[in-house]
């Protein structure tokens, strides 16, 4: 659904009740940011980075529980080699830049994704990175490297699989199922995503949290990423308030009927 363009009312009017738990965002449009601009993609890979810390400073300041942020899908991998090693330097940056900062202020970071394909050093980092920022409760922000939805899925079925082998489910009863498969997902013992925010224009999922996003409230806005700030977070959390969330049941006024 597309948002519309105006606010009906401020973030700090809304009830707390009325905000999303896990916030989800496809951060797209830089390469777009760039070309408008006449530069490389790569200078519209680093403003983005301006985007994620206001967004993450406007999570903090409302009291979202977990932010979730596509950084690079499994198929990010098919984009040119030259273009694949510099967003993997300007994540490594990043991290090493930020994490100071994120510890400081109470965030906890941990990442999603096949680490599997990614580079020794960088897996360090990242293992690194989690374990000195495991205590922190103020905000979790994950972030998905290398992470496709289908991925997360298949290799979810694979635990289930090996585990169903060595000691029989009931697998007959869908809450055994279904807990059971949650707990193989890259994001085991999270709530579901409440708010999927895609940047850029597009209007698709792009094999992003697909199981996890089943019930989620898709916000599709044409702000490029880069230009993305807080009150662009704000109006997203503004307009998921406003939705009324039925989860396969009639609308509430249908209901008292």
């Amino acid at each position: 659904m597309r948002p519309r363009s105006h606010d009906p009312k401020p973030v700090s009017e809304i009830d707390p009740a009325h905000l999303p738990r896990h916030v989800a965002i496809v951060m797209d449009g830089n390469g777009r940011w760039a070309r408008a601009r006449h530069l490389p993609r790569t200078v519209g890979h680093q403003r983005g980075r301006r985007a994620v810390r206001a967004t993450i400073r406007a999570a903090m300041r409302q009291g979202v529980p977990i932010l979730t942020l596509f950084a690079f899908s499994s198929e990010n991998w098919k984009r040119p080699a030259d273009e694949v090693d510099a967003l993997m330097k300007l994540f490594i940056n990043a991290l090493e830049k930020e994490l100071d900062e994120l510890d400081e202020n109470g965030v906890r970071l941990t990442f999603i994704g096949e680490r599997s394909r990614l580079d020794a050093s960088v897996q360090a980092l990242m293992d690194a990175a989690e374990a000195r920022t495991a205590g922190n409760d103020r905000l979790h922000l994950q972030i998905a490297v290398s992470y496709g939805g289908q991925w997360d899925i298949l290799q979810a079925a694979r635990k289930l699989a090996e585990r169903h082998a060595q000691s029989p489910l009931a697998l007959d009863d869908p809450e055994i199922l279904n807990s059971a498969f949650e707990s193989g997902l890259a994001t085991t013992g999270q709530p579901p995503v409440d708010l999927f925010i895609r940047t850029g224009g597009e209007r698709r999922l792009s094999n992003f949290l697909l199981w996890q996003a089943a019930y989620a409230e898709l916000y599709f806005t044409d702000v490029l990423w880069p230009l993305f700030d807080e009150t662009e977070f704000d109006r997203a959390l503004t307009w998921f308030a406003g939705r009324e969330r039925r989860f396969g049941r009639v609308e509430s006024h249908e209901a008292k009927r």
